[in-house]
């Protein structure tokens, strides 16, 4: 795979993606990869899957008002209710990240604007943007997004720097439904490659029933459900150690999307 790749990873709450994003993050990085994990998650639960102390987890950004602040132009010495669209964040990244113990893996929690009707016509969501878009466009690193469920809130310019956009979903009519939203909306701002995880399954007729309705996705894998990483997700120990048999259907996942990738700059080349 290319260096530099840039994958973010949605779905509806609950779903796994947080697992998917930690566990292929860990992939990149035994790989020999420069890798740097974003959390753009309301509930920042990537900290979690990667198996840190809750005393050493960083605050989110999105929680960092006086930074907001100051970045944004709407400090004390502000006037009116106007904001940067474009606030200098270049500092921030090596200033906020974290390192995880073993890997060249680091861990950027930006969290998400959650207020209803806030979404992007603000300082915070003008903040978040600007952060993802230099996580996207200007870090070399392998980078991995961990989602809220959709990507409306990125902007355009860094939707079309991700080379791919992984849906995860698990057996159920919401899950389903979201990840066709989720598609549609991905492959309409033009996000290069778009395909999908099944998760939590317990039955070859779940697979199947998903499959047939998300015909228009690109299925990498199929994952059992597993009591491990439940048991991992409660008490907060790093689902990558908690389960071999998981880590191992990740990295075929993982695999099919290389080729995807790979296949696509064969054909650039070619036409070249």
């Amino acid at each position: 795979m290319q260096t530099g790749v840039k994958i973010a990873v949605s779905g509806k709450g609950g779903v796994g993606k947080t697992t998917v994003c930690a566990v292929w993050a860990q992939l990149f990085a035994e790989e020999g990869f420069d890798v740097l994990a974003v959390d753009a998650d309301p509930d920042t639960n990537l900290c979690n899957a990667f198996g840190i102390a809750p005393e050493q987890r960083p605050e989110p950004l999105i929680r960092m008002k006086q930074l907001i602040a100051e970045r944004s132009g709407t400090g004390k010495e502000a006037v009116g209710a106007y904001f940067r669209l474009n606030p200098k964040i270049s500092d921030l990244p090596e200033k906020y990240c974290l390192e995880i113990p073993g890997y060249s893996l680091k861990l950027l929690v930006l969290g998400a604007v959650s207020q209803a009707g806030a979404g992007c016509a603000c300082p915070e969501g003008a903040f978040l943007k600007a952060m993802l878009t230099h996580s996207i466009l200007r870090r070399q690193e392998a980078v991995l997004v961990d989602l809220d469920a959709g990507v409306e809130f990125m902007g355009r310019a860094s939707v079309q720097g991700i080379d791919a956009l992984v849906v995860v979903v698990e057996p159920g009519s919401r899950s389903i439904e979201t990840a066709i939203n989720i598609t549609r909306m991905a492959q309409k701002m033009g996000v290069k490659y778009v395909a999908g995880i099944i998760n939590k399954v317990t039955s070859l007729q779940q697979i199947e029933t998903i499959k047939s309705q998300l015909e228009n996705l690109t299925i990498l894998a199929a994952i059992d459900y597993s009591s491990e990483v439940q048991q991992a997700d409660l008490y907060c120990k790093s689902v990558y150690k908690a389960s071999p048999l998981l880590v191992d259907k990740l990295r075929t996942a993982k695999n099919a999307l290389d080729n995807l990738l790979e296949s696509d700059i064969s054909v650039k080349l070619n036409d070249k």
